[in-house]
């Protein structure tokens, strides 16, 4: 269920402060900004993640916006496993993760951090990154709704960890796959009234 811990506390918690900080950059936002779209936060949901960038009508932001969140998320993962070990590699992506989540540049008001998390599961685990996004893809090209898209491939990522005898890393998608849960419980209502939008309408 956990990775094997072989790194100092100091380590772990120099790894932890990384990944926090590169998960906070708000990529949607300055993509925004630089633009020209206006401010983020005022547009639609008022999210920071390629979802509401979409709503500004730019393709290219929103698809910048995409890439960047999870880059941010693959890249604390990687440069931990590189310099340190898999247990610092696992807690930098949960730390980017909830670095994106909660940015304290933006009083902890981030995005929901479904990018971010498709980042860092293909940095960890590369087949269980392809098939969560492809499980994403499928749920999306069939329903049309984002969040929904983005609710089924969180709670599957942990079937695919179990399937593919990553099992160290079930606790870590387990966690991320409560915090999407609890991030999307606006998105939830919705979608059980029937009232969710569909993916490029507000």
């Amino acid at each position: 269920m956990l990775p094997e811990i072989t790194s100092t506390p100091a380590v772990l918690a120099l790894w932890a402060v990384l990944g926090y900080l590169l998960g906070s950059i708000p990529f949607g936002i300055l993509l925004s900004s630089a633009m020209g779209l206006g401010d983020l936060r005022k547009i639609g949901s008022g999210n920071i993640g390629a979802t509401n960038v979409l709503r500004t009508g730019n393709k290219a932001a929103a698809a910048g916006t995409l890439l960047l969140d999870g880059g941010k998320g693959a890249v604390a993962v990687l440069l931990a496993r590189w310099l340190a070990a898999e247990d610092a590699a696992q807690l930098a992506g949960f730390a980017a993760f909830l670095g994106h989540c909660y940015p304290a540049w933006l009083k902890f008001k981030g995005g929901k951090g479904v990018a971010t998390f498709l980042g860092l599961i293909l940095a960890l685990s590369w087949p269980v990154g392809l098939m969560s996004c492809a499980t994403w893809l499928a749920a999306a090209v069939m329903g049309r709704i984002s969040s929904l898209s983005a609710l089924v491939a969180a709670v599957l990522s942990t079937a695919w960890m179990i399937l593919l005898r990553e099992y160290d890393m079930t606790a870590l998608t387990i966690a991320l796959t409560a915090l999407i849960l609890w991030r999307h419980r606006e998105n939830i209502s919705r979608l059980r009234k029937g009232i969710e939008p569909k993916i490029g309408k507000n």
